[in-house]
């Protein structure tokens, strides 16, 4: 039997795994013991017997396949040291993705080319004498439109940053920068993008505008339409001792005024009720994003960066990631991250750089 389920039906199925593919991350399911909770509309299947195939594409593939024909992004690799950094920034230089400019002490970018066995011929080297160096000469390199993007390497993220905010020499635009996270979560039935959890520590309401408008603005230019914004909190229930599930009411509020365009948003919502449709009905939230949501906004850092590393460290979740509001998309990866990961945040800065229309605030 074949069921139509409407969104907020419980259907309890039985599957058994009768074959999988780890390399393309496929499986094939043989469903049986379905027993439906709730009212459902029964149609016969043509196949009752029919085994149950999962064909989702792995998103990062997804991603990188949506390039197409665009141009490859001229980016600046800041103290590519180590063999990973190298190593990603090469494999994405061959899926097309960028055209390398490798900023760092020569000789250590020639130690790691040879340890990881990469020819490196093709791609310029900038000297520099150390990390500090390299970021303030890729910093400069952009400014001059020289490169359209910069990409972190073997360097501390505070390190990398400091060169790209500093006020007279830096990237800054009207726009607050702010870090977006898209997750490739086996168990959720889409992309799941997170927001900040790496650049702004404890933000401002204000500040909460620029990053819930990067974050939209990024899921739109990847072509995946009207994003669902989840404004995170402890609770979903407004609380004046929380402040956090203040901000969230007043930033829905501000979109409801033109404040912040492009996304659906809800907030404040608790972690479950974001990503859980079940948890949602059982707390009686009635919303297009709870259970629904596309972008998940942490009120500060502490909370983001605890929520990115247990979903990577204990669900084996990779995490691609780029920093918006600059004059030049940032490629800022996790020092973990592995060549894949590496490789869809370039696609990522290259849908975003390419864009037709790239409205920044003023």
């Amino acid at each position: 039997m074949s069921y139509t389920i409407k969104p907020e039906d419980i259907v309890k199925v039985s599957l058994t795994i009768i074959n999988q593919n780890q390399e393309k991350q496929v499986i094939e399911l043989d469903c049986h013991d379905i027993s439906p909770a709730g009212k459902l509309t029964l149609e016969q299947s043509p196949s009752p017997n029919s085994a149950c195939k999962t064909t989702k594409t792995p998103w990062y593939h997804q991603l990188m396949a949506l390039k197409n024909a665009l141009s490859p992004l001229k980016t600046a690799v800041v103290h590519p040291v180590d063999e990973l950094s190298l190593q990603g920034a090469i494999a994405a230089a061959e899926a097309g993705l960028m055209t390398p400019i490798l900023v760092g002490p020569k000789q250590k970018i020639l130690d790691a080319a040879q340890a990881a066995q990469i020819d490196i011929t093709p791609y310029p080297i900038i000297a520099t004498q150390h990390s500090t160096e390299a970021a303030e000469v890729a910093v400069k390199m952009a400014k001059r439109h020289q490169v359209e993007a910069l990409m972190k390497g073997k360097i501390h993220t505070d390190e990398f940053m400091k060169a790209i905010l500093d006020k007279k020499h830096g990237l800054r635009t009207g726009r607050r920068m702010s870090h977006v996270f898209s997750l490739e979560v086996p168990h959720y039935p889409k992309p799941l993008f997170l927001t900040d959890a790496a650049i702004n520590l404890f933000p401002h309401l204000h500040e909460k505008e620029d990053i819930v408008q990067n974050a939209i603005d990024l899921f739109r230019a990847l072509g995946l339409g009207t994003p669902k914004v989840a404004i995170l909190s402890a609770v979903e229930t407004v609380n004046e001792k929380i402040p956090s599930t203040l901000d969230a009411t007043a930033l829905c509020k501000m979109a409801e005024r033109g404040q912040i365009t492009g996304g659906i948003l809800d907030g404040p919502l608790a972690f479950d009720n974001a990503i859980s449709i079940e948890s949602a009905l059982v707390k009686g939230l009635t919303s297009p994003v709870a259970g629904h949501a596309d972008i998940l906004v942490v009120p500060d850092v502490e909370s983001g960066n605890m929520l990115y590393k247990q979903m990577t460290y204990l669900s084996g979740i990779e995490a691609a990631g780029i920093v918006l509001g600059a004059s030049v998309p940032i490629i800022l990866t996790s020092r973990g991250s592995n060549e894949l990961s590496r490789k869809a945040s370039c696609a990522m800065a290259l849908l975003y750089a390419r864009r037709e229309h790239h409205d920044v605030k003023s």
